[in-house]
Formats: C-alpha cells, sequence, structure tokens
C-alpha cells in the first residue's frame, strides 16, 4: 500500500466513480505514473491523471505525459489499415501479394490483408537473426518475411504475431501510401482527429515521454495458483526460453517484450513499429476510438458497415503458441473471459504491462488507459483496468 497521489484532471460528475477506481489504483495495485480517459457520444466525459512520469527522479505525469503503449499500437494500426480501405486505398480481402508483390513468395500468395490483421498468416516469428539495431530497420525485416514460409497454410490457424504484425502491415501501408506507417498514420488518423499518437517519436518530444517500470517477476506460487492444469502446463511450456512464444515475444532474444530496460530507449521510440512502439496518451486513445463508433467534431474513422465486417471473430482454432488465448476480429481484440471491456459490443487492443484502447458500440464510449509500471500477471489479467472498467460500466448503465 502506498500513500495517497494527487490526481490530477476533471471529470463529468456523472462518472465519479471512474474518478475514484482510478485513484484507487495508485493505492492498491502501486500504480506508478497513469492516466485515464472516457469519451461518450464524441464527447470528453473524462480526463485524468496523475504519480510520476519517472520513477527515479519523481518527474510527475502531467497532462502532456506521453508513454510506450506496446500492443495498444496495434489497434491504433488496425484503425489506419480500416480508414486507408474506406478511402478505398487498400482491400482487406484482396492478397497481400496485390500490394506487395514480393510476399507472393513460399505458399503465401493467397494470403490475405485480413488473414494478416487476424494472426492468421503464420509468420509470428523470424527466421532470420537480426540484431536489435537492425531490427530497427523495417523495409530489411519485411524483406526477409517476404521470402520465409508460413508455419501452418495461412488462414487455417491463428497465433498471435505480437511483433511480426508490425513489420508486415508496416510494410503494407508503405506500399499502398508511399509513405512510412508513421507518417500515413499521421495524415490519415492523428491529424482529422488531433491526437497525439506517434508510431515513431518526433525529435524534441523525449522529455515528455515517461520511463516505463519493470514488473516484479511472478514467484513460483503464481504458477501454483493456477488452478486449472491444463493452463498451468501451457504457460510452464510457453514460458521456456527455446518456446515459439518466447522466440515470439523477444525476436528471437534481440527485442525482449515487455522490458523497460530495453525499451526506455530513445531509439526503439524513434523507430517505426507499429506493432508495438506506439507512443501516445490516455486521451489520444480514447478520443480515437470514439471515432470509430461515432463522429468527433465532425470526424468518423470507420463507417457501421465496415465496423462490422471488422469486429466478425476470426479465430481459427485456439492459438497456436500463445497459452492464453484472446478473440480476434480483423486487427482488433475482442472481449473474452480475461478481458471483457465494457459490453460484448466492445472492441480494441491491450498493450503488454497494462495500457489499454476500446471502443463500445453499444455505450458509444471511446477508452484510453495508460501508465509505466508494467504488470505481470500469467494469465494476462489486468486489475487495474478491470476495476476502471467496472466503474465506467457502472456509470453508463444507469
Amino acid at each position: 500500500m502506498t500513500a495517497a497521489v494527487r490526481i490530477d484532471g476533471w471529470v463529468d460528475p456523472a462518472f465519479d466513480a471512474v474518478r475514484e477506481a482510478f485513484a484507487q489504483n495508485f493505492s492498491v495495485f502501486d500504480e506508478k505514473g497513469a492516466a485515464c480517459s472516457v469519451y461518450v457520444d464524441g464527447e470528453p466525459k473524462v480526463d485524468l491523471w496523475g504519480g510520476v512520469a519517472d520513477t527515479a527522479t519523481a518527474r510527475p505525469w502531467t497532462e502532456d505525459t506521453l508513454v510506450l503503449v506496446y500492443s495498444a499500437s496495434k489497434g491504433a494500426t488496425a484503425v489506419l489499415c480500416h480508414r486507408l480501405a474506406e478511402e478505398g486505398l487498400l482491400d482487406l480481402d484482396a492478397p497481400m501479394s496485390r500490394y506487395w508483390p514480393e510476399f507472393a513468395q513460399r505458399g503465401k500468395a493467397e494470403t490475405t490483408v485480413r488473414m494478416v490483421l487476424s494472426h492468421q498468416a503464420g509468420l509470428p516469428a523470424l527466421d532470420t537473426v537480426f540484431a536489435r539495431d537492425e531490427l530497427l530497420d523495417g523495409a530489411r525485416v519485411a524483406q526477409a518475411l517476404a521470402g520465409q514460409g508460413p508455419l501452418w497454410e495461412p488462414g487455417a490457424g491463428y497465433g498471435y504475431h505480437a511483433l511480426t504484425f508490425g513489420w508486415l502491415l508496416g510494410e503494407l501501408v508503405r506500399r499502398v501510401t508511399g509513405e512510412s506507417v508513421g507518417a500515413a498514420f499521421a495524415a490519415y488518423v492523428s491529424a482529422p482527429l488531433g491526437i497525439e499518437f506517434f508510431i515513431g517519436l518526433p525529435e524534441g518530444l523525449e522529455q515528455r515521454v515517461a520511463l516505463l517500470v519493470d514488473a516484479v517477476a511472478p514467484g513460483p506460487d503464481a504458477l501454483e495458483a493456477i488452478s486449472d492444469p491444463e493452463l498451468r502446463s501451457r504457460i510452464t511450456e510457453a514460458m521456456a526460453p527455446d518456446s515459439l512464444f518466447s522466440r515470439v515475444l523477444s525476436t528471437n532474444g534481440a527485442l525482449p517484450t515487455p522490458s523497460a530496460q530495453v525499451w526506455n530507449d530513445r531509439a526503439l521510440w524513434h523507430a517505426e513499429q507499429p506493432a508495438v512502439n506506439g507512443i501516445t496518451n490516455a486521451r489520444s486513445l480514447a478520443r480515437m476510438y470514439a471515432a470509430c463508433v461515432g463522429t468527433v467534431d465532425g470526424v468518423r474513422l470507420i463507417s457501421e458497415q465496415s465496423l462490422a465486417r471488422a469486429l466478425v471473430h476470426r479465430d481459427v482454432g485456439p492459438d497456436r503458441f500463445v497459452p492464453v488465448s484472446s478473440l480476434h476480429g480483423t486487427g482488433f481484440q475482442l472481449p473474452d473471459a480475461i478481458a471483457p471491456l465494457l459490453s460484448d459490443a466492445s472492441f480494441g487492443h491491450p498493450g503488454a504491462g497494462g495500457a489499454l484502447g476500446f471502443a463500445d458500440r453499444r455505450f458509444r464510449v471511446g477508452f484510453g488507459y495508460t501508465q509505466n509500471q508494467l504488470g505481470g500477471s500469467l494469465t494476462g489479467e489486468q486489475p487495474r483496468t478491470l476495476a476502471i472498467i467496472d466503474a465506467l460500466r457502472s456509470c453508463v448503465c444507469r
């Protein structure tokens, strides 16, 4: 338990329960620094922040603090791809090779864009070994993936593409728009909405970025506490250093994720890896997702027709290597037992360690949560966001 932390920002009085839940995270879950934002019907209702952005210096978390959000970046990349489809620049059901001819090698000619967005491409890990600095060159990695054979027949199964998702879609966006994925995201999503979400941090903003804090590694008791023996066995297998799951999360050991020690690195902030290195704030996440289910200051990112197709459950069988499976639409994660979100009409994407952005079609909500303390749950549960979402549900269900 820690002393009470000052919470800044504001809430609509009808959402005061969200403020209370957010504040409790600092005392109950030892939160370091965080922000939370909620939009309803395109209007802001919650905008809160508190704690410290740098535990070493006690630099405070302020209104304009940014932070790396790991795989919450995937949701933003998915929004960009759907936006490009709305603009007629991308057909999500077309083969990747229509836009990227070299991708057709080694049995991938019929792999569609939607398969890649849905983690069905069979390319979750790199066969080529790259040093960490080399991984920052997205074009080199994309070239390697184009020449790589899939681990399963594309479309016949799925496995979470934790890092390769970004290199695959980053190259696709470059081929379609002629711009880097960061520049395209800025043009098609960030600029129209006036949000601060960067895939590749611009020079000069480094001092605004919060530094991540590693989670305490789960002890042996945490594994024994998992009551389901099958799940316990799968987690044990996945945690082995030579497992496919370990390769997927670390890119053959060169880029372990999550890791504050590795990712508190300006070189990684400035790179463009749209699976994991988006840097943003809660306000921008909430505003982006609000514009997916309604209009925000005249901007709507995804039409209802496109959204209906995007949220069809796409997973084929259980995840091939991740011990705790999640449900996927086209680029978005859907509610499940571990991440129930607001309702069965929610969609979005979490980030390793705790960040979360999502929208809800039923309640017309956009939600964003960012933090620097990384969570360490073996099963992926995030009690900090679950508590806030429970509070939010009590507000919108009145």
